[in-house]
């Protein structure tokens, strides 16, 4: 049997709380022994109702790195932290668990690669939507090749009316952008994902700020319009460098009925794929179209070791069995740090209005 590991918490709001704490605690696998946020409180209470017997609390990652002889860090706080804490963390001897975006800046999500790197520790970001059982039928379709060359796609991260009214979502120094860094990273990451394709050539972009003033029908509640100072929704037109294109759409609050978020549409030379109620497929067959619906309640084959009927607890695991047996991550830091180059680069040709390539 191998030996429980020792998990350290970097923040505990609300990413904390609704997904990494609650799953990591139903693997059974580790022992959260350290948690850390700015407002002791949080801290204090996410030990009560997570930590193991003796559980220490901080206010000061630095020390808390320095005290506890962690296995697994998480770092879970806005994004603008992500990559000086993931970094300290690397550094102490810990493998990390950093929450989505990989960082604010590219400069930032580059020196996380290469301190996991440096280190030989493990770096994986929260992209859960890979988990998902859609994400993993399209995935191995296209890997054995039902869709034959894909290339052309869509990254779906639309929102009706959700903006997200807690913490510092609204605020562009904290988390470097609105519904695009948000959402779109999301959905950029999958699609990426499902295409195989990690070689942005150019990208153009544009970013709006249409309804932040207008502060209702939003699913949490109204938002102080004087608060929000990012954008509501944006736009991306990528060009890989195979020439396959990608659409990345994102919206926190957009006048649209049929939004769809954590998406991907994929379009190949011999099928296409989408997420719409589950997994469609369309195509031809003797000269006749079709659409296939696979039913995904039912048992199908195991994608990885360790998968369960939850994908928040297969996040975990994979994760967890890469530190403990050395099976792959799903999530590379590389591929991350691509999706953030990206994004990075839709913001800045939405504010020189200028193509940017790579």
């Amino acid at each position: 049997m191998a030996k429980r590991l020792k998990a350290g918490i970097v923040g505990c709001g609300g990413i904390a709380n609704g997904k990494h704490m609650p799953y990591l605690q139903k693997t059974d696998k580790a022992d959260m022994v350290a948690f850390c946020d700015i407002v002791i409180e949080r801290a204090e209470k996410a030990a009560n109702e997570y930590g193991a017997p003796g559980a220490k609390v901080y206010t000061d990652y630095k020390k808390m790195f320095k005290a506890e002889k962690l296995d697994m860090v998480y770092v879970l706080t806005p994004n603008k932290s992500h990559a000086p804490i993931t970094i300290a963390a690397l550094e102490a001897g810990n493998h990390v668990m950093c929450e989505k975006p990989m960082a604010k800046t590219a400069k930032d999500a580059r020196a996380m690669v290469e301190a996991a790197n440096r280190t030989g520790k493990l770096l994986t970001v929260g992209y859960q939507s890979r988990f998902h059982t859609p994400s993993q039928y399209i995935k191995k379709s296209v890997e054995r090749g039902d869709l034959g060359e894909v290339y052309f796609a869509k990254a779906h991260a639309l929102r009706r009316r959700a903006v997200p009214t807690w913490g510092v979502f609204l605020n562009e120094e904290e988390q470097g952008g609105g519904p695009l860094i948000d959402i779109g990273t999301h959905a950029l990451d999958l699609t990426l994902w499902l295409m195989d394709n990690y070689k942005p050539k150019s990208v153009m972009g544009n970013v709006y700020k249409k309804l932040a003033n207008i502060a209702s029908g939003n699913a949490w509640g109204q938002w102080d319009p004087k608060q929000f100072t990012v954008e509501d929704s944006a736009f991306g037109f990528i060009t890989m460098e195979n020439g396959a294109t990608i659409v990345l759409e994102s919206s926190w609050a957009i006048n649209m009925i049929d939004t769809f978020e954590a998406q991907a549409t994929l379009c190949g030379t011999k099928a296409g794929a989408d997420m719409r109620d589950g997994v469609r497929i369309n195509g031809d067959d003797f000269g006749k179209l079709y659409e296939k619906k696979p039913n995904l309640k039912t048992g199908g084959a195991a994608f990885y070791e360790g998968a369960t009927d939850d994908p928040g607890v297969n996040e975990q695991m994979v994760f967890i069995n890469a530190i403990q047996k050395g099976t792959p991550l799903l999530i590379l830091p590389e591929q991350a740090c691509v999706v953030t180059e990206i994004l990075e680069a839709i913001y800045k040709s939405a504010k020189t209005g200028k193509l940017v390539t790579f």
